[in-house]
């Protein structure tokens, strides 16, 4: 896509993920790398999702120095090390969805997954989450405390596409941003099934999740 494209493809992904609840009031971030090294495009600080106009998003350069449009929300630094640490990453997507803040409140499976590998497709479309400690709202720390946690994924062969930031919500990351929406989506899905079922339901075993990645490449 194009630059001018991009920006509609943020505001049309916002607006949807608004209007189906997965993000509200002015909570919730997007950006994308643009191509050929010319920065970023991120939503401005303070503006609801559901009402962006592609004009008005930040244009910011490699370092996050302003270049045009509103001023960029203040996460740009967490979406800048996302970027730094993982090169596939296109799209960083962050809201503050229902489920998935609650699960942070009533307690995480594990810092390391924040929910269980329940159903084969968080498995072929999530992957790992891991649980990220609180820091208030675009503190720098919390950026570092996220990079590390790409670079050790990695290093374990099973790189992660999102991570949970403990009572704010999650930033999930892709190839796009219609396919970081798609993350998200499933994430905060899951998210909703691990809190509503009693008794819970135990994870897919070891041998399930192997043919998971031998038929599918699942990063589990």
């Amino acid at each position: 896509m194009d630059v001018q494209a991009l920006r509609h493809e943020i505001c049309r992904v916002g607006r949807s993920l608004f209007e189906r609840g997965y993000v509200h009031a002015t909570a919730g971030n997007i950006s994308v790398r643009l191509p050929g090294g010319e920065g970023f495009l991120i939503t401005p600080t303070d503006a609801c999702l559901g009402f962006l106009e592609p004009d008005r998003l930040a244009h910011v350069g490699a370092k996050g120095e302003p270049i045009a449009g509103d001023r960029a929300s203040k996460t740009l630094a967490l979406h800048r090390r996302i970027y730094d640490s993982d090169e596939e990453a296109q799209c960083v997507i962050h809201s503050h969805s229902t489920h998935l803040v609650a699960l942070t409140l009533t307690g995480v499976w594990s810092t390391s997954d924040i929910v269980p590998p329940i159903t084969p497709y968080y498995v072929m479309k999530v992957g790992h989450v891991p649980l990220i400690p609180y820091h208030r709202p675009g503190d720098p720390a919390a950026a570092e405390h996220v990079a590390q946690a790409i670079v050790h994924a990695r290093e374990r062969g099973a790189p992660i596409r999102a991570v949970m930031l403990g009572r704010l919500g999650p930033n999930v990351w892709h190839e796009s941003p219609a396919a970081a929406m798609a993350t998200l989506e499933e994430l905060e899905e899951t998210a909703r099934l691990w809190l509503m079922t009693v008794p819970r339901p135990a994870p897919l075993s070891e041998s399930q999740i192997d043919e998971l990645r031998r038929h599918f490449g699942a990063r589990w």
